[in-house]
């Protein structure tokens, strides 16, 4: 069981930016690789980004690629991502995910879930 916690959403203008944390209970948190995923008002929920297990590999969706980067603190339990110049369509729930399998830096299987934090891009 691993138990997950989004924080940093809030309301931004377009083309600031904004770090969002995931935190964990710290249980093999480095047996877990880490997705983010977002859901914006009427659309289905879309992984963004994703880091392997030990930082080496990370990939983002074309949507954010350049302006969002994924990092991740072993030792402390936690995974970021910063988000930068940011448009009114980042505007959703983001959710970070863990997975259990191999590729570790993937979509599909995610075995753990945080409850999300809102992120709202607006004048």
């Amino acid at each position: 069981q691993l138990q997950l916690v989004e924080s940093g959403g809030g309301l931004v203008q377009p083309g600031g930016s904004l770090t969002l944390s995931c935190a964990a209970d710290g249980s093999t948190f480095n047996s877990y690789g880490i997705s983010w995923f977002r859901r914006a008002p009427g659309k289905e929920r879309e992984g963004i980004s994703c880091i392997s297990r030990n930082g080496k590999f990370a990939n983002y969706q074309d949507s954010v690629k350049g302006r969002f980067t994924i990092s991740r603190d072993n030792a402390n339990n936690t995974v970021y991502l910063q988000m930068n110049s940011l448009k009114p369509e980042d505007t959703a729930v983001y959710y970070c995910a863990a997975s259990t399998s191999r590729p570790w830096c993937q979509y599909d299987n995610q075995n753990f879930w945080g409850k999300g934090t809102l992120v709202t891009v607006s004048a």
